[in-house]
């Protein structure tokens, strides 16, 4: 009786859960698929209690049931695949359900076994025991199971995060446990005469199941989990007040159930309390974990870390994975929009500016308890808070960079325009004292003169304060008239298309013109590139040679004042180029482009553009 009871009660879980899942399908990888599996086992309970609720006529239904067992364990082994988000062909899946589907039929056409009556098995009157045909579908079903739970353990030791491997390790569990359950009946499949005590525990197995696939990701799963841990507390609590009764001078049902309402109104709000302990570790805050969370959180320098930092401390806390997302106004509008569409995959914290003020708006916590949703609206405040510190702090120190670049500068400007003023007359004697030199001579000197007079002119470029002029202007347009004159300049597909961007031209002619020059002077087989392209709300203008490369020890200094990769360079082409992106927002970089040897890239924001 008790092995009906249980099977019963399983067969309740599986149908109650499979609806369950169909409301959240959208919010866990491969539910549906679990659904199938889960319709899988009802089908298996159905087919062993078949003949014990309505006769052993019923024995031919039952076995056709029973014939399915191998599509049940190919949709597991499926789901495993997708939850644990295997890079499986899907040519293999096909295969499985192919095989899975011959097996059944072949079971559904010759009988997978017969019932009888087995005499350890007390209390039941039929027991299914295969033949070589059920034996066979057996090893089919168990080895799609055993490739399920071993997709399972692989993703469980190559997990990213602890949050995946105690979810990967609660469904692996739940496997487990469900296995050892269905043991049981081997005992009569093998003659062994032992009662199947296993079989009792089969009700647990679904909720297990379930359980640990929801329970990081989907919040009114624990709060169902919650009410149903604190009921059978309480139950159990008021099942042991019953005995206790018994010292009272008199007997009553009245007292007893009185005894046990009072006494479980009496502890359900500490039961309640352990229960929310359980099932959400940490979800009380105290003025402890305010200091602690305040003090992490003031010790990130950038918007990255922060950002990081937050995701890892509040999933920490809260038990399950919580994402953190932080923007600027610019970007705030459209990460909102992105965590409203992506609303159910995961609880997330969007910490954005809204007009100079940082707030953290909450998606994904509608069904999240109040003491959860209560600590995740602190956690939010704090981080709120500490991004505006970020913010200053980063505003501050560009300040300070700022004011230390232009003293620089005017301290450099100065001395440039006394050095130039300063040469221009022994440069003049120089070239007078050389007239009647040979020709070899005046040639080489007047080389000389001209590398000076460019490195002042340079110099003072760079030194000089200066303002951009911005307009509407066509990138693409702008390079074809550059390199009119450059003939050995090859141009790439991307400058067939239109790129309006509002610049300086002059300055954006400068400084296409000193990387194509830089180019041409290095490249080896005189072999140079230039190309353009969209990319993430910018537009990128590639210049690119076949030339020696950079040697590592210039790269990191590269755009510094100076810093020269050609001996007759001036070191100031690149630190100037810089210096234009700079006061354009947009930045110039070395990057990798093969199979170019060397390749610069000048990055120009399509929004609003900040001159300097």
């Amino acid at each position: 009786m008790a092995i009906h009871v249980a099977l019963f009660l399983t067969l309740l879980e599986t149908i109650a859960l499979s609806a369950v899942l169909l409301v959240w399908a959208n919010q866990v990888r491969g539910a549906r698929l679990l659904v199938v599996f889960l319709a899988g086992v009802a089908t298996w309970i159905v087919g062993n209690e078949l003949p014990n609720w309505f006769g052993i006529a019923t024995a031919p239904l039952a076995m056709a049931l029973l014939s399915t067992l191998p599509l049940t364990s190919a949709a597991f082994l499926h789901f495993c695949l997708i939850f644990c988000h295997s890079p499986i062909d899907r040519r293999w899946i096909h295969a499985a359900y192919a095989g899975a589907a011959l097996t059944a039929l072949h079971a559904l056409l010759r009988s997978p076994g017969e019932f009888e009556h087995f005499e350890p098995f007390t209390g039941v009157e039929w027991v299914v025991v295969p033949n070589h045909v059920g034996w066979m579908t057996s090893l089919v079903w168990a080895c799609f199971a055993a490739l399920g739970i071993l997709a399972l353990l692989m993703t469980f030791f190559h997990a990213a995060s602890a949050q995946r491997r105690r979810q990967i390790g609660a469904v692996a569990i739940s496997c487990g446990w469900g296995l050892l359950a269905m043991s049981g009946y081997a005992f009569a499949a093998l003659k062994i005469p032992v009662y199947p005590w296993q079989v009792l525990a089969a009700p647990v197995f679904p909720v297990i199941l379930v359980y640990g696939i929801l329970r990081y990701r989907v919040f009114v799963a624990n709060v169902w989990a919650r009410r149903a841990l604190a009921s059978v507390i309480l139950m159990a609590l008021g099942v042991l007040v019953v005995p206790l009764t018994v010292l009272l001078p008199f007997e009553s049902r009245w007292v007893v159930a009185i005894a046990v309402a009072a006494t479980t109104l009496a502890l359900r709000g500490p039961v309640w309390n352990f229960a929310s302990r359980l099932v959400y570790p940490g979800g009380t805050l105290s003025a402890e974990d305010w200091r602690q969370w305040r003090m992490q959180l003031s010790q990130a320098d950038t918007m990255e870390q922060l950002q990081a930092r937050a995701t890892a401390m509040l999933s920490q806390r809260m038990g399950m994975e919580i994402q953190t997302r932080i923007a600027r106004d610019a970007n705030a509008q459209a990460l909102s929009q992105t965590a409203t569409e992506d609303n159910g995959a995961e609880p997330t914290l969007v910490c954005s500016d809204h007009a100079g003020e940082w707030q953290t708006q909450l998606f994904g916590f509608e069904e999240a308890p109040p003491g959860q949703l209560h600590l995740a609206e602190l956690f939010g405040t704090l981080l709120a808070d500490a991004a505006a510190n970020v913010e200053r702090s980063e505003i501050a120190r560009q300040r300070e960079r700022e004011s230390q670049l232009n003293a620089r500068l005017a301290e450099l400007g100065s001395l440039a325009t006394t050095v130039a003023h300063d040469l221009r007359n022994p440069l003049n004697i120089i070239a007078m004292a050389v007239a009647l030199a040979p020709q070899e001579t005046r040639q080489e000197v007047g080389e000389q003169i001209t590398r000076i007079s460019r490195l002042t002119e340079d110099l003072l470029d760079y030194a000089k304060p200066w303002q951009i002029h911005l307009a509407d202007t066509d990138i693409a347009a702008r390079i074809s008239a550059l390199i009119r004159r450059m003939p050995e300049v090859e141009t790439g597909p991307g400058l067939g298309d239109a790129f309006p961007v509002r610049l300086d031209p002059v300055r954006f002619d400068q400084a296409v013109v000193n990387l194509l020059t830089n180019a041409r002077q290095s490249a080896a087989s005189k072999r140079v590139l230039i190309d353009a392209e969209r990319r993430d709300g910018a537009v990128l203008v590639h210049v690119c040679d076949d030339g020696p490369g950079i040697p590592d020890d210039l790269r990191e200094r590269l755009f510094q004042p100076f810093a020269s990769r050609s001996p007759g360079g001036t070191g100031l082409g690149l630190a100037i180029v810089a210096r234009i992106m700079s006061a354009h927002g947009g930045t110039a970089e070395l990057t990798e482009r093969a199979p170019w040897h060397t390749c610069f890239t000048l990055t120009f924001p399509t929004t609003e553009n900040t001159a300097s």
